[in-house]
């Protein structure tokens, strides 16, 4: 692990790889935090563990490919996190009540709940389609009214929060580093529009609590029925699960002003340090564009892993740097998918030139890899790592070196595994694995059968078979080793003996 005095380093030789040697350096992770706009090193509060929430969905809707780059992106942060050795408490919210949620309720004539419960349900798929990891805790805003209570009323108390007319508000000019987050003047800002200015301050001030209005469900408080504000759900969450201070905060670059920094504003006026470090990914565009739900249900996560691999979308995530733009179209996504094919191809011909597969060991990772990694989770550099790798295990293969084609396979996985990308871990156990498998035991039956007719010089046969096999998707290539097959739009080769 990389704690503040002692870290892990490899003595590095002419291909880089190797034990890790332990000494006393300085850290090596180095992130970017957003708050002070500087790659700051990293050293945890505790020693060994990391407490780490990300702000999750608000689900009002299914999500699109835009939403789920942060769960992708903050999962390999979370992933390289563990391969370090922390112990990672991973937090993701989910706001389950807002004003976007009770509209499209009230659109679709069903309570808040219904449309809440839905959209929720299918976040939960996408983040497991793309392989995320499930949270250590994922609690929702409406479970959490009395932590939200009591923060309120210890900022009435401390003289930075009030209530009016139902609702309570946050007094922006009272705390005295608001704005520096996003770094902006309170009297730069525009108001707040959150709630009806007549009851505040200030109209920069934003709301905690909105009073109850006719049809919306509400709770009781001691200033009357309402229901939460955006921000003050975080605050109370954060606090409840990780305490006053924790490692790290992140979230989606859109969330710096305002969420992010009235979750600052309302932890730290009742005396709470809040989040070290803040981490915010980039967008993802469509022609140029922060992609949102005006373009239509073609960007779903759930419609377009119909189009790509579910895998080949992640790769595709997490090859750019997730503080960077990143432009989507199915071209795109294609291209990259080829990109990963080129990875499986070799772990295919490796297992048929080694004989059997290969366990992940951290060990085997490649020490440009780790830096990469290292260096504000640079997956682009760590990507190309990789693919250097494979071109080294190729040239093994091709000149029949076994053992250097074992050593860079086993790296491969290695690395893989850290980016959420370990091929074996997507086929294991779900649904696409056992088609996979499936289609396998179809496909060597029909060359089963093209093999018979070639042996008894049927060659028409043959050649129908195969002509059969490519009208149906799948690709056949005659190696020495034996046919192997892959699907010629989406998918990896699959060794069929």
């Amino acid at each position: 692990m990389c704690e503040s005095s002692c870290v892990f380093t490899r003595r590095r030789s002419s291909r880089s790889f190797g034990r890790p040697h332990r000494y006393c350096l300085t850290v090596v992770l180095r992130l970017h935090d957003t708050s002070t706009r500087t790659v700051r090193e990293f050293a945890s509060i505790e020693p060994g563990r990391v407490g780490m929430y990300v702000c999750g969905a608000t689900v009002q809707g299914p999500p699109h490919v835009g939403h789920i780059r942060s769960g992708v992106a903050f999962d390999i942060v979370r992933r390289w996190l563990a391969a370090r050795g922390y112990d990672v408490t991973y937090v993701r919210n989910v706001t389950d009540i807002d004003d976007k949620i009770l509209h499209n309720a009230g659109h679709e004539d069903v309570p808040y709940w219904v449309v809440a419960m839905r959209n929720e349900r299918a976040f939960s798929e996408a983040y497991d389609v793309l392989g995320c990891l499930p949270p250590t805790y994922e609690p929702r805003a409406t479970g959490h009214i009395p932590e939200m209570v009591d923060l309120m009323q210890r900022l009435i108390d401390a003289g930075i929060g009030y209530a009016a007319n139902g609702d309570v508000y946050f007094d922006v000019r009272a705390y005295a580093e608001y704005g520096s987050l996003s770094g902006q003047k309170v009297d730069d800002m525009l108001a707040a529009d959150d709630a009806e200015a007549r009851s505040k301050r200030d109209p920069r001030d934003f709301a905690m609590w909105k009073g109850a209005k006719e049809g919306e469900p509400s709770w009781e408080t001691p200033w009357g029925p309402g229901r939460p504000g955006w921000h003050i759900e975080c605050s109370a969450m954060a606090r409840k699960y990780l305490g006053s201070t924790f490692d790290i905060h992140g979230g989606g670059l859109d969330l710096v002003f305002p969420h992010h920094e009235n979750e600052i504003a309302q932890s730290r006026c009742v005396g709470d340090d809040f989040a070290n470090y803040w981490l915010h990914n980039a967008w993802v565009t469509t022609a140029g564009e922060k992609m949102s739900k005006s373009l239509g249900n073609s960007l779903l996560v759930s419609e377009v892993v119909q189009r790509v691999r579910p895998i080949e979308l992640r790769y595709y995530l997490a090859g750019a740097h997730y503080r960077s733009m990143l432009e989507f179209s199915d071209a795109m996504v294609t291209d990259a998918g080829q990109g990963f094919q080129r990875i499986e191809g070799f772990l295919t011909r490796a297992a048929e030139v080694i004989g059997d597969g290969f366990d992940v060991d951290a060990d085997n990772r490649h020490l440009d890899f780790d830096e990469a990694m290292d260096d504000d989770f640079n997956t682009p550099q760590a990507i190309a790592v990789i693919h250097g790798v494979v071109r080294e295990g190729n040239a093994a293969i091709a000149r029949g070196d076994t053992e250097m084609a074992r050593s860079r396979a086993q790296s491969v996985v290695a690395m893989l595994d850290v980016l959420g990308l370990n091929p074996s871990d997507w086929r294991r156990g779900d649904a696409g694995g056992r088609l996979e498998g499936a289609v396998d035991a179809l496909v060597a039956v029909a060359l089963e059968q093209r093999q018979a007719a070639r042996e008894r010089k049927d060659f028409a046969s043959a050649d129908a078979i195969r002509d059969q096999l490519k009208a149906a998707g799948i690709e056949i290539e005659d190696t020495t080793d034996g046919p192997r097959w892959s699907l010629s739009n989406d998918g990896g080769s699959s060794d069929v003996g």
